[in-house]
């Protein structure tokens, strides 16, 4: 698969020039969330075919490293996995920028497991109660006797901010919970994914990109009265799945030139096709 491919080399912090230097212009900077860093270069590659002269470089680093890199104005395009805070953005007029969000995909963060675990469906609040230690044993949702290694982004990262706001604190952003002590943070979601397949103790979230066809994807409910649904293209879509959320870029202003070029193939159909490839859900 296209994802597949691009995976193998993305991993953790990811710096790559695309297809030469364009004969030394300047290249167009894009920095992402570790959800979107694929996606990036999928939408690059894809794109220099069609316009070579235009050189790109993607950096990955998590949605607080560049959302700061953004305020700092060293980033021409952020793709980040959450929105920016009221203080993100004061700090950024601050500093002369003026973020302008733009949606560009969608995503359902999936609860990944290994295949030899039991357990096929969890409520929120059983993830909840799991991630703030108050459910410790796989027996207590089901599944065997063994401890339960709940597995976290680290927190410099869009998807550990959405997990923890929408599942973690019920959707409630003054909620006391946190996590506890014992979740393991891990660097990005490809060492989620790792640890998920080497233990059947483990569990972790992780963009539904990323899912392969080794790990076994949970299904969840809003509710213990609510359907429980898996993640998938078309259960995003639907606004069925409980755990879904925006992608976004952040350009200084309105796009312009070649990241307006840039911006614009994103959002076309071609662009959008390269979500679906990747197995993210297209805005349309």
């Amino acid at each position: 698969m296209f994802r597949k491919t691009i995976l193998a080399v993305c991993c953790g912090l990811l710096v790559v020039g695309l297809f030469g230097c364009g004969g030394g212009k300047k290249a167009l900077q894009i920095k992402g969330s570790d959800t979107m860093v694929n996606l990036a270069q999928a939408w690059s590659e894809n794109f220099m075919k069609s316009n070579p002269t235009i050189p790109i470089a993607v950096t990955g680093g998590g949605s607080g490293t560049v959302i700061a890199a953004l305020i700092a104005g060293s980033t021409d395009i952020c793709e980040a996995s959450r929105n920016m805070e009221p203080k993100e953005i004061e700090q950024a007029k601050k500093n002369g920028v003026n973020p302008k969000e733009i949606h560009v995909a969608n995503d359902g963060i999936t609860l990944v497991v290994n295949p030899a675990n039991t357990v096929s469906k969890l409520t929120v609040q059983q993830l909840s109660d799991i991630y703030t230690g108050k459910i410790k044993n796989w027996k207590e949702v089901g599944g065997a006797d063994a401890r339960i290694v709940p597995l976290s982004r680290e927190r410099n990262s869009g998807t550990h901010v959405f997990f923890l706001e929408h599942v973690v604190k019920l959707g409630d952003k003054k909620h006391a919970n946190e996590f506890a002590p014992g979740v393991l943070m891990m660097p990005s979601s490809q060492a989620i994914i790792e640890e998920v397949n080497s233990s059947s103790s483990a569990i972790g979230y992780v963009g539904l990109g990323y899912l392969t066809n080794k790990e076994k994807a949970l299904a969840v409910a809003k509710d213990s009265k609510a359907a429980y649904i898996v993640p998938s293209v078309q259960t995003v879509t639907s606004n069925q799945y409980p755990i879904s959320r925006s992608l976004l870029f952040y350009t200084n202003g309105e796009p312009t030139n070649e990241v307006k070029s840039f911006v614009d193939y994103v959002l076309s159909p071609a662009g959008q096709q390269v979500v679906l490839k990747m197995d993210f859900v297209p805005i349309k």
